[in-house]
């Protein structure tokens, strides 16, 4: 918003800066930083003052919930991301469609979230919203944010383009009725699948908000890419005008992060909650449709994925031997899911293992950044 004061530069030189994606984006993240420091004590204080703990399930968590007295600690601190990134974004990114269906997906995952923990937190409702009723509220959102996406002339065309890591060329078009459902079906599924993921990856302090800082960084690098003409035709990557607006957003969502991190780190004085892991994962999904690199999702967020798959795992494999089994007692692959409690049951400190899993996502960021040469 703020960006249009450039065209007072004759006024005053320096307005001129704000002409540069780079350094507006810059500002995003100094700007969420600084939100997320000012609320941040305010919020959490009040989040305590209000009784708004963390709920924890002791039959499924063991002596983790007790070996880690988490159980007063505050939930919903996804507002704090939340705030600090939607008024930095609205501050520094020229508003376009590609921001307006971002913050659109942001904020009402958000208010999705927010019910979920108020229900767990507020009503003790150990489970909150149903699965059926998150599932439609996250259809209605999917559906939305693809409409504007399709029938907006800016986005109409390149929204349609499916491309994968490795190739210079849009592997389909999805077109007519028939290509629009695979893309909803698609763009739900990746708003679905990594909204769960983060959520699943939410259970020890800091680690989710880590590997988050560094998936939006390294998509704070693909929408600045995406958007500059010059920039895709030299890595041969799909150049969709006005993405490059999304690099903002990605580094206000950094800057939130590094704020947020500071009260989440252990121990913990807040959690993001449903709040934060719900929206996060949809916006972050829908922002890798949108600088068409969907499928690199996969490899930068590859902390998310595993915590995703570890589970599906333990399930599956738990139901497979039960099944086998004569006494109908099913086995368990890890010693518990999400991954990161397996390794804490091997005795590893909680800290360990989410600096190792930082490492990992670093790992996983670079490889992800290392797709958009290989071509």
């Amino acid at each position: 918003m703020l960006s249009f004061l450039a065209d007072y530069e004759h006024i005053w030189g320096p307005l001129r800066l704000l002409r540069y994606l780079t350094f507006r984006a810059l500002l995003g993240a100094l700007t969420a930083t600084v939100i997320g420091f000012v609320i941040g004590p305010w919020l959490i204080a009040h989040l305590r003052r209000l009784k708004f703990g963390q709920h924890y399930d002791d039959t499924r968590t063991g002596d983790l919930a007790t070996r880690f007295d988490k159980k007063n600690t505050p939930t919903m601190g996804g507002l704090l991301i939340f705030f600090s990134v939607f008024i930095s974004a609205v501050l520094w990114a020229e508003p376009n469609i590609w921001v307006v269906v971002a913050l659109f997906v942001y904020a009402a995952l958000t208010g999705v979230g927010f019910r979920d923990d108020y229900l767990k937190a507020v009503r003790k409702n150990k489970d909150g919203i149903s699965s059926r009723e998150k599932m439609m509220w996250q259809t209605l959102v999917t559906i939305v944010a693809l409409v504007a996406l399709v029938f907006h002339p800016t986005s109409s065309e390149k929204i349609r383009e499916l491309w994968v890591p490795f190739l210079k060329d849009p592997v389909f078009i999805f077109a007519g009725g028939l290509g629009l459902l695979a893309l909803f079906v698609m763009m739900f599924f990746w708003i679905v699948g990594f909204s769960n993921a983060i959520n699943l990856t939410d259970g020890l302090d800091g680690l989710a908000i880590g590997c988050t800082i560094t998936v939006a960084l390294v998509y704070g690098i693909m929408a600045y890419a995406a958007g500059n003409a010059i920039i895709a035709r030299y890595l041969l990557i799909s150049f969709v005008p006005g993405t490059g607006e999304l690099a903002v957003l990605c580094s206000a969502l950094v800057g939130a992060g590094m704020a947020f991190l500071w009260y989440n780190s252990h121990p913990a004085e807040v959690f993001m909650g449903d709040t934060g892991s719900l929206a996060l994962g949809g916006l972050i999904g829908v922002v890798a449709f949108m600088v068409q690199q969907p499928f690199t999702l996969v490899i930068v967020g590859g902390v998310f994925v595993a915590e995703a798959v570890s589970v599906i795992i333990q399930v599956s494999y738990f139901k497979y031997t039960k099944r086998r089994s004569p006494t109908g007692e099913g086995k368990r692959f890890f010693r518990m899911a999400p991954i990161h409690h397996h390794f804490q049951k091997l005795g590893w400190p909680e800290t360990k293992v989410v600096l190792r899993f930082w490492v990992i996502s670093l790992m996983c960021a670079l490889a992800g950044l290392a797709t958009l040469k290989l071509r």
